[in-house]
């Protein structure tokens, strides 16, 4: 890479061959969200997007966990910093807590969470803001913030009513009952099972070697928005995304490597 990764305390990054691997990295508190595991994870995510040789991230938490949700205990400590980390920045529309887990939507590459242990709270949240999420079978998920009389507000009212539907989100977010990864896939809000969720995501980001890095990033653009916009809208936005791939040159490596089978060697995503 041509750039330095941001030095952070509580999030670990790596880029290898195009994939960003990123790990919450406070296994002793299962990886329980402080304001500045916040801040490293927006800090991570802005760093990420400006890369137009990344091909994928895939987030994981190090230890017994993914995570556990919000440090209360902690963040409690700095009552000021809580009434600032709540003031959302008005070009973004996003607080302080709800940019660490919507940041990630505006990655223009693959996010994938891999998820294991615990996944709780601030912790489900994040993982929504990924376009994926794969899991162990044992894993563990909560909406938990319904346990201590709150809601969830780090964006998971808007990624919830999205990923599972409106009816499956009221359940979770007004119980906050703990269910496994398997029985999270069965309502939608795990993509895939794996008993290494970890490997699973980097398979799947290597497959995406063979498409083109502007296709993809276009469809994420179009489906993130295509369920809060309008037919007509969504179908204008698609064709002034294809109008634009047409002109872009991995889309011809891409048609040419279908054509003669090769093995595609693709350019940097387009600006």
């Amino acid at each position: 890479m041509e750039h330095t990764a941001p030095r952070t305390t509580y999030v670990s990054t790596r880029v290898e061959n195009g994939i960003a691997h990123v790990r919450l990295a406070r296994p002793d508190k299962l990886n329980a969200l402080t304001l500045d595991t916040l801040d490293d994870l927006i800090r991570t995510a802005r760093w990420l997007r400006r890369d137009r040789t990344l091909r994928a991230v895939v987030v994981a938490g190090d230890g017994p966990s993914f995570c556990s949700g919000l440090d209360f205990a902690t963040v409690l400590r700095t009552p000021g910093r809580i009434v600032k980390a709540f003031a959302p920045v008005p070009w973004r529309s996003t607080n302080r807590f709800q940019e660490a887990c919507w940041a990630w939507r505006r990655i223009p590459v693959p996010v994938i969470a891999a998820v294991h242990g615990h996944c709780f709270g601030g912790g489900l949240q994040i993982a929504m803001g990924a376009d994926l999420r794969f899991a162990t079978p044992d894993s563990r998920w909560s909406v938990l913030e319904g346990k201590w009389g709150i809601i969830p507000d780090m964006s998971g009212i808007r990624s919830l009513a999205e990923i599972v539907g409106v009816d499956v989100a009221k359940r979770l977010t007004m119980t906050a009952e703990e269910i496994s990864g398997a029985d999270a896939q069965r309502i939608g809000l795990v993509t895939e099972i794996h008993d290494d969720p970890v490997d699973a995501a980097v398979a799947f980001a290597e497959k995406l070697r063979g498409r083109s890095p502007d296709a993809i990033a276009a469809a994420k653009r179009l489906l993130d928005g295509a369920l809060t916009a309008s037919a007509r809208r969504t179908f204008a936005r698609e064709r002034r995304e294809q109008l634009r791939l047409l002109r872009l040159p991995n889309t011809r490596i891409a048609r040419g490597s279908a054509f003669t089978k090769s093995t595609p060697e693709f350019q940097p995503r387009a600006r």
